[in-house]
């Protein structure tokens, strides 16, 4: 079930559509419903796609192609590192093994504490900043040293 704040912002994402559009704001509202709940289970699917009257499969279908939506249960904190050509060729690799190994847990593994979650990410379109991770696909870090990521942890923590 929906939360009526969720709706609510649903609601507003609506209004920048024609009524008789209403599957353009499925993006915005898998984002919605995710920022709230953490992640989208097959029932907030569900009922999503019940709320803007359209098919549950249209829905899945947006909701599994982007990997910014995520289909079980993350950390508090999701780190997604982009891997991609401009952030290898600046050392993403040096930063996903230290990741790795100070959050002992390998891409899309949630810590034993609940609190992080590491995702390899498709390019973010920041590639003047990389290597660079986001932090609930909200916040962004670039110019990635190991030593900035430990700071990162440490205000995360």
């Amino acid at each position: 079930m929906l939360s009526q704040a969720s709706i609510d912002k649903i609601d507003y994402e609506l209004t920048k559509y024609p009524a008789d559009k209403r599957l353009a704001a499925v993006m915005s509202a898998l984002r919605i419903v995710q920022t709230e709940l953490g992640w989208l289970s097959k029932e907030s699917i569900s009922d999503i796609a019940k709320y803007l009257g359209v098919p549950d499969i249209a829905v899945l279908e947006v909701a599994t192609f982007y990997n910014m939506y995520d289909l079980q249960p993350v950390g508090k904190y999701k780190i997604s590192i982009c891997t991609n050509i401009s952030c290898m060729l600046r050392d993403s690799d040096v930063i996903v093994e230290h990741l790795q190994t100070k959050l002992g847990v390998g891409f899309n593994e949630v810590t034993a504490d609940g609190k992080f979650c590491l995702k390899e990410a498709e390019c973010m379109g920041a590639c003047g900043g990389a290597p660079l991770i986001a932090v609930n696909n909200h916040i962004m870090h670039e110019f990635l040293t190991p030593e900035k990521v430990d700071a990162i942890l440490q205000e995360l923590k």
